[in-house]
C-alpha cells in the first residue's frame, strides 16, 4: 500500500452512499488519504437528503457533483468500495475491492438517511483501521 492510499466509492447514482463515503473519509482522514467516487448512472444532483444529514455531522456535500466512475480513477484506486451497483459495479484484476449492502437513500427520510449515514460512518472507521491511517476526530 503507497504512503498515501487512494479509496474510490462506487454507488449507482453517485448522489447518495457513496458521496457520503467520501465525505466521511476526507473528514476522517484529511490529506492521509486520496478520495474518489462515481457512479455507474450518475443522476444530475446530490441527493438533498444526504446532502442535509451529513451538514448535520458538520460535512459539506453541497458542492459535489455526481460523476461516473472512469478506467482511469479506477486504475488509480488502491481499495474500490462497491454500493448496490450490482453488476454495473466494475471489477479490474488486482485491486481491494469491499461490497458494502447498504440501503439506498434515495427517495427516503432524514431518519432513514441518518442510520444510513451511521453505517457508513462506521465503515468508513474500518477502512482506514485497515489501512492503518489515522482517524481525525
Amino acid at each position: 500500500m503507497p504512503d498515501t492510499p487512494t479509496v474510490m466509492f462506487v454507488c449507482v447514482h453517485n448522489a447518495g452512499r457513496s458521496q457520503m463515503a467520501a465525505g466521511w473519509l476526507c473528514h476522517l482522514a484529511g490529506a492521509r488519504v486520496r478520495v474518489l467516487s462515481g457512479g455507474s448512472t450518475p443522476a444530475e444532483h446530490i441527493n438533498p437528503v444526504a446532502v442535509e444529514a451529513m451538514r448535520e455531522v458538520g460535512i459539506d456535500l453541497s458542492e459535489q457533483q455526481p460523476r461516473p466512475w472512469t478506467e482511469e480513477t479506477l486504475e488509480a484506486a488502491d481499495v474500490v468500495v462497491t454500493m448496490g451497483c450490482g453488476d454495473a459495479c466494475p471489477v479490474i484484476p488486482g485491486k481491494r475491492y469491499l461490497d458494502w449492502k447498504l440501503e439506498d437513500p434515495a427517495d427516503k427520510d432524514l431518519d432513514t438517511v441518518r442510520r444510513v449515514r451511521d453505517e457508513i460512518h462506521q465503515r468508513v472507521r474500518g477502512v482506514l483501521n485497515d489501512l492503518n491511517v489515522p482517524v481525525d476526530g
